[in-house]
């Protein structure tokens, strides 16, 4: 880039070369000559400089002054009962003074910048020097040229100056020849008369030759002087141009501060209601109303009215336009209006003209000055009309509102918008809520446009607010998290017990798990998280929350049992997750142990294990000796290695609800999976629909804990509710935005619930009246939240097109009064998981004979529940046949009718039995016995090869020779 002289510079920034040298001087370049060069170093100081002079960036932070002024006003008004109120009016002004830093910043001295450079070659060195004379001699050609051009310039203002000088004196010169002239023809007198005539005129000639020489020069001088001049008040001018605009800001902004409170105060003064001008005071000098007219309205003044200096006369078709207007009001207006009128004016003194000729203080206004005093100056009468239309406004009305929130958005009181819906047939109060399409109709009653407002969600400040947090942290290693599945009874709860050095299968309830377990394991290369599911087949939706949650599956298949129905679930729930499965194959050291069949079964599954071309390892272990778990645990870390599991660590925590209870002494408490973040306590946390700060965290031994990273299980307290199995859990900042997202869920939940039990009631109704079905109502308290779910899912299942399952109501927590009542209620039977009633519940269902049954092994539940419902079923009837009577004799008898004497021919005959009569082996009636005698004697039943006497139930066509087949019908018990 070219260099410039300090003169070039300061033509080209268009600035004095005096003020440019000492900027330069001030910025610590130091003293320059017009001549001197500057390089780009001094420019870049030059410019540091003068932005720290002027309030740039390298300035810091300037130093200022606030001043705040406040200046309080009153302004009486009347009110509708025409009692006056006092109405405080603070107008504040600020003022923001920023004092520039002056001081001259020191001189720097920077060391030549050819000394940092490195070591430069012979070669460059030349090219440099020949850059440097090149440089030289053009800034000398530049100030020989301009040394020529001031030479000539001040030769040409030499020789201007001397030609204007010559002028000067030649035309004074030629003033005095002309006025001498003048003398010496007054003094001379000549005798002839043409001669002097002929004089006289020559005379003449040449005076008027000299006077117009002497008037141009004297032209030119004055149009020198006045350019002079002309320059001289241009720049007087445009320096009263800038005071001028100065002061016309100024000016500005207290007309702006005035205009401010003039509307402050119009506004306040402003009626309420129908505009109106009460009727003027009589005046000696007015004529008198004219009868018939409307009271209140403004009249023109009669043309012999004398009116006031200076009065404004107003025009013909406005003021009749304007009149009609406010005759309708005045007609609109009622009664009562006139004796608050009246109030107003007997009790406070008017605003306008002090001398009643304006009609009062709702009439006419006169000119106000500044504080809205008489205009001393004019003396004028000025009438204001008040705006008459009103502010249409766009109201956003939201699902739910209240009455104030309403009359809020519409800018108007509360008393109005409760007089709109008392008119619509509603008394409401001031704080009572309304519905959409009500607060709709209000607002469109009242002038206004009604828009229904969109619901905000605030779910997306979550997903804004996670991807935030997350992008900008790093990702860093975090620990495998590991769910251990398989069928029921296949030992996955004593492998973990013994890769924990610890007994937990003993202590279950039925030798099964029953509950999700999280551990972490701290082994030699590192820490592994487990976690283990429940087998058994009820616990579907356990097993899917743990393949969703992890990031190894280790399949546990028992090698003297083999690929089982939960085995296939476990391996679909782990395909679906997308996780990678490594198959243990347990109890290797029974004798009955066969890992090829195992392994033939799990390739029928899609299964394939790594020796055979598949991604998935085999592992032959021992829970019981301990054989093979080494190698188990290498496999999964080197499972994990391959998949890089990474995590931010310093960010928000974020995770999964693995379990959920209700402790009696803790209240609600959950069991989380951290994945990603580190959880502290302390931190507000929102579940689902519950939220809450976290009081307190233990680890999986009952230990408690202050913090917990990636991939780490613990057990929080101080959720406001139970959460979900399964739910995302995460920390938020802002504990109120977390109470107002719980908040909305709770709200989406509740009508998601209440629409779905509304339907199920439905469809049971409709299910009853069309197929007579049974329904079992049930009441599920259990300790966890998984556990009900598994119960819940079971026990819908057993329902059939006749007995249906109704769970009236599921919780987690111990059985209270309300579950009772709810029972007494329902008719339901309740059913305790893990769960006990207190003292009061129990006494309430003895009372009320309410059944509770206690359960600690799902499947117990389940077979209990299933045979309750088969009790329910309606039992199957079946025919036995008892016996074949033959007919050897009839006896018609009067009034008895017939009897027939009978042979048993097999079998036996009994009282109660029922009989067909067959003749020539055809059916020809179905009935019953209505008699049987053994002789003269009753008897109950006649065996085989006993003759016996009977009569049938309205049946008399017997004959000879018949048979009587004899059986009975009997109810047999159904099960499903």
């Amino acid at each position: 880039m070219a260099s410039h002289t300090v003169a070039q510079l300061a033509a080209e920034l268009g600035k004095p070369l005096p003020l440019l040298q000492e900027q330069l001087q001030q910025a610590g370049v130091g003293p320059r000559a017009a001549d001197d060069v500057i390089s780009e170093g001094d420019k870049a100081r030059l410019l540091d400089h003068l932005r720290a002079a002027h309030g740039g960036a390298a300035s810091g932070e300037r130093k200022k002054i606030t001043l705040t002024r406040k200046q309080t006003s009153e302004i009486k008004q009347a009110d509708a009962t025409g009692k006056a109120r006092t109405i405080h009016v603070e107008v504040r002004k600020k003022r923001v003074f920023v004092k520039r830093d002056e001081t001259p910043l020191a001189a720097e001295t920077h060391a030549p910048a050819d000394a940092a450079d490195a070591v430069i070659d012979d070669a460059e060195l030349q090219r440099r020097v020949a850059e440097a004379q090149h440089q030289a001699d053009l800034l000398a050609r530049q100030a020989e040229e301009l040394a020529a051009q001031r030479a000539a310039e001040q030769e040409r203002r030499a020789a201007q100056e001397l030609r204007e000088q010559q002028a000067r004196e030649q035309a004074e010169r030629e003033r005095r020849e002309a006025q001498a002239a003048k003398e010496a023809q007054a003094v001379t007198v000549s005798t002839d008369a043409q001669t002097t005539q002929a004089t006289s005129q020559t005379i003449s000639e040449q005076a008027q030759e000299t006077e117009k020489a002497a008037q141009q020069a004297s032209e030119a001088a004055a149009t020198q002087a006045k350019a002079a001049a002309s320059e001289r008040i241009a720049a007087q001018k445009k320096q009263d141009a800038e005071e001028a605009a100065k002061l016309a800001q100024i000016q500005k902004r207290r007309s702006a501060a005035e205009a401010e409170a003039a509307a402050i105060r119009d506004m306040m003064a402003r009626p309420r209601t129908v505009l109106r001008a009460e009727k003027p005071a009589p005046k000696t000098t007015e004529a008198a109303p004219v009868s018939g007219t409307i009271k209140g309205t403004i009249h023109k003044p009669a043309a012999g009215t004398a009116k006031p200096a200076g009065a404004v006369t107003t025009p013909g078709a406005g003021a009749a336009k304007k009149d009609d207007k406010q005759v309708k009001s005045e007609k609109l207006s009622s009664s009562w209006a006139d004796d608050a009128a009246k109030k107003r004016g007997a009790a406070i003194k008017p605003r306008g003209n002090p001398t009643g000729t304006a009609g009062g203080w709702r009439g006419p206004k006169v000119a106000a000055g500044r504080r809205g005093g008489r205009n001393d100056r004019g003396g004028e009468q000025q009438i204001q009309a008040a705006p008459a239309e009103m502010i249409v406004r766009e109201v956003h009305v939201p699902e739910t509102i209240t009455v104030a929130e309403l009359a809020h958005k519409m800018s108007v009181k509360a008393a109005e918008v409760i007089k709109s819906l008392m008119k619509l047939g509603q008394m409401v109060t001031i704080n009572q809520v309304l519905d959409q399409e009500t607060a709709m109709i209000v607002v469109e009653e009242l002038g206004h446009t009604a828009i229904a407002a969109k619901l905000d969600d605030p779910e997306n400040f979550l997903t804004d607010d996670g991807e935030t947090a997350q992008s900008n942290t790093e990702q860093l290693p975090r620990a495998p998290v590991v769910t251990v599945m398989g069928h029921v009874d296949h030992g996955k709860t004593s492998l973990l017990d013994y890769i924990r050095r610890a007994k937990v299968a003993a202590g279950e309830a039925g030798g099964i798990t029953q509950h999700i377990g999280a551990y972490h394991v701290e082994t030699p290369r590192g820490i592994i998280t487990f976690l283990d599911t429940p087998g058994h087949e009820a616990f579907t939706a356990m097993r899917a929350r743990g393949a969703k949650a992890t990031d190894i599956v280790i399949l546990v298949v028992a090698a003297d049992d083999g690929v089982m129905p939960q085995t296939k679930e476990a391996i679909a729930h782990a395909k679906a997750a997308g996780v990678p499965l490594v198959v243990a194959l347990n109890k290797i050291d029974k004798p009955g142990a066969n890992p090829d069949r195992v392994r033939q079964e799990l390739i029928a599954e899609s299964v394939v294990p790594e020796e055979y071309g598949g991604d998935s390892p085999f592992v032959p272990v021992s829970a019981k000796t301990g054989e093979g778990v080494d190698n188990l645990l290498e496999q999964i870390l080197l499972q994990a290695e391959v998949l890089e599991l990474k995590a931010p660590i310093d960010a928000p925590a974020k995770g999964l609800v693995i379990e959920s209870r209700l402790d009696k002494g803790r209240g609600p408490v959950a069991t989380i999976l951290v994945q990603s973040g580190t959880l502290k306590r302390g931190d507000v946390v929102l579940a689902g629909s519950s939220y809450g700060r976290v009081r307190a965290m233990l680890d999986e031994v009952g230990k408690a804990v202050t913090e917990a990273g990636p991939s780490i299980p613990v057990e929080i307290q101080g959720l406001t509710e139970v959460p979900s199995a399964g739910e995302e859990i995460m920390v938020l900042l802002d504990e109120r935005k977390a109470r107002e997202i719980a908040l909305f869920r709770q709200g989406k939940y509740r009508d998601v619930k209440l629409a779905r039990q509304q339907a199920a009631k439905l469809e049971n109704m409709f299910e009853q009246l069309n197929e007579g079905a049974q329904n079992l109502p049930l009441i599920i308290k259990a300790d966890v939240q998984g556990s009900q779910e598994a119960l819940i899912h079971a026990l819908t299942k057993l329902s059939t097109s006749e007995i249906k399952v109704q769970v009236v109501h599921a919780a987690v927590g111990g059985i209270s009064e309300s579950d009772v009542n709810l029972a007494i209620a329902s008719n339901a039977v309740i059913i305790g998981f893990n769960t006990r009633a207190d003292t009061g519940a129990r006494k309430l269902a003895e009372n009320n004979g309410i059944d509770i049954r206690y359960y600690n092994i799902i499947y117990e539940a389940v077979d209990e529940i299933k045979a309750a419902m088969s009790g329910m079923l309606t039992p199957d009837k079946k025919e036995e046949t008892l016996g074949l009577v033959e007919i050897r004799q009839v006896f018609r008898i009067p009034k008895v009718g017939a009897v027939a004497g009978c042979m048993v021919l097999s079998g036996l005959v009994r009282r109660s039995a029922q009989v067909r009569v067959l003749r020539n082996n055809v059916v020809i009636h179905t009935g019953e016995l209505d008699s049987l005698k053994r002789f003269k004697d009753d008897a109950r039943e006649v065996k085989e090869g006993f003759e016996c006497g009977l009569s049938l139930k309205n049946y008399q066509d017997i004959e000879v020779g018949d048979q009587l087949e004899v059986f009975e019908i009997k109810e047999v018990a159904r099960s499903l």
